[in-house]
Order: C-alpha cells, then structure tokens, then sequence
C-alpha cells in the first residue's frame, strides 16, 4: 500500500460509502436521498430512449457495399480510449481470479480491471479468501503487510458495522453485495517492467434483506493501481481510492431487497478485457 493509503482509515478511506472498505470517523454510512419520480420526467426519457432506438436501427441498417460503409482507411478509435482490441485478455484463472496477462499497456489495463473488481468485492471481507486473494494479486515482498493490514481494516468490529458475522457472512435471510463494474481504464504511467493504470469503477454496494441497517446503494469511485511484472504477470504494488466522476442519478425504479439478492445469485461476474 502506498503512503498515500495511510492518511486514509483504511485501503479505501474515503468519505464513508458503504462500498468494502472502511469508513471514517465513527463508520457512519452516508445515505443519498432518491427524488420521487415523476410523470413529465418518465415520458422524457421514454422519447429520449425512442429517439437513441431509431437512430441505432438506421445505423444498423446501412448497407456494407455502399459509400457510407467501412473502409481500409477507417479512422481508428483514439489511442487513449478504452476500446475493444479483439485480443484474448488472459490465458486462465487463479482461484477464479483472471491470470496471465499481456506483458503490455493492454495487458496492464486489463490486468487492473479485474483487480479491481476482487479488491472491492464480498470475498475481500471473508478471512480465509481474502489471504488467497492478497497473495494471488500482490508483489511477494507486499503480500505479509497487507494482510495484517487487510486483516486490521476488517476487524470484526467494522463486519458487525455492516452486519456480517467474523467469517464475513450475512445474517441469515439477508445478502451481502459488493459487486465492481469496471467503466473504464486509463494508463498514467508504463514502463516495460511497471504501470500505474487508474480504473473508473461503479457497483453496487450493501446487504440486501429485511430490516437490514445497510440497504444496497450505488458507488462510483476511481481505483489507482500501481503494478510490477512480476512471475510472469502483472501484480500490484501499491493502491489508492478516490471518490467519483459519479453522474446523476438516473430516474431508476428501486429495486425490493429480494429482486437484488436474486439477481447476485443468477448473474455472474466478467472477466474483464483492455
């Protein structure tokens, strides 16, 4: 962990979310209000999504033979952008986590986007598979540190905070989510051996259950991770936490506590690709 970390209460102070990591002050969890929705807003965004609907088909429908279709002299996506590459991002899997990466800037994104999504996951806070988590991500000569680290941010008094048992588990009937999505990746520093990739994260974050304290919310948080090649992969040095760029709040319908642990159970995780 880097010195930056250390002004933080935890590898991923911050202001409080209910994300995996440890709040400040006394742990309080910050809450945000939801709008009521209204009837003139809906019928906006109805048209607003009918409009990007038509818009989509008459592209789709461009002829391939014509003037209008792609051409050997295509303007390519900007270097800097996050997009696809078709190439394989990794070669297999660790204990479930993406392994084998590209010794390459891609491989270096693709390396920190799956990273992230076990850094800030439900796994993290149970004992036994956080230390397989922190041995499989981490340089060796950081991995002792930063399970006693690991090990002190997610004290049993920080579990009972977010109501979880000392193994980490949810009370029964209730579900404990932690779910990453990467939005994007960005290299803000490469060399053959070391990369310091910054990856645009959102999730959903919180115990889905019956008079449960900690009701699932959405995040948006930018992770920095600082990585080395080492065995043969990309594994990480250091890291910090930053809150945002969050957008609005869209006009959503919540979700009950039961749709949410339902959806948790039936749809698995990606493995995510530079």
């Amino acid at each position: 962990m880097s010195l930056d970390d250390e002004r933080n209460s935890g590898p991923f102070g911050g202001s409080g979310e209910t994300r995996t990591r440890l709040p400040e002050g006394e742990g309080e969890i910050r809450r945000t209000s939801r709008p009521g929705r209204t009837s003139s807003r809906s019928l906006v965004t109805v048209v607003g999504v009918v409009v990007l609907l038509i818009a989509a088909i008459a592209f789709a429908n461009r002829g391939d033979g014509g003037s209008d279709g792609a051409t050997g002299d295509e303007k390519k996506p900007d270097a800097a952008a996050t997009a696809p590459s078709g190439e394989k991002p990794v070669e297999g899997k660790n204990g479930g986590i993406p392994s084998g990466f590209g010794h390459d800037e891609q491989g270096a994104q693709s390396a920190a986007s799956n990273y992230a999504v076990s850094l800030v996951s439900a796994d993290i806070l149970k004992p036994d598979r956080r230390a397989e988590i922190v041995k499989q991500l981490f340089v060796t000569d950081k991995v002792s540190e930063l399970e006693a680290t690991f090990d002190k941010t997610y004290s049993k008094e920080f579990l009972d905070k977010v109501g979880l048992d000392e193994n980490g588990d949810a009370a029964p009937g209730q579900t404990y989510v932690s779910r990453t999505v990467p939005v994007g990746t960005k290299v803000t520093d490469y060399a053959d051996g070391a990369a310091t990739v910054e990856v645009w994260c959102t999730g959903a974050f919180g115990t889905a259950g019956e008079k449960t304290t900690n009701p699932v919310s959405n995040d948006w948080f930018t992770l920095t991770l600082k990585l080395r090649w080492a065995d043969d992969d990309w594994k990480v040095e250091s890291f910090r936490s930053k809150d945002g760029p969050a957008p609005v709040n869209g006009d959503n319908k919540i979700s009950t506590a039961d749709e949410i642990a339902k959806a948790v159970k039936e749809y698995g995780g990606f493995t995510y690709a530079r």
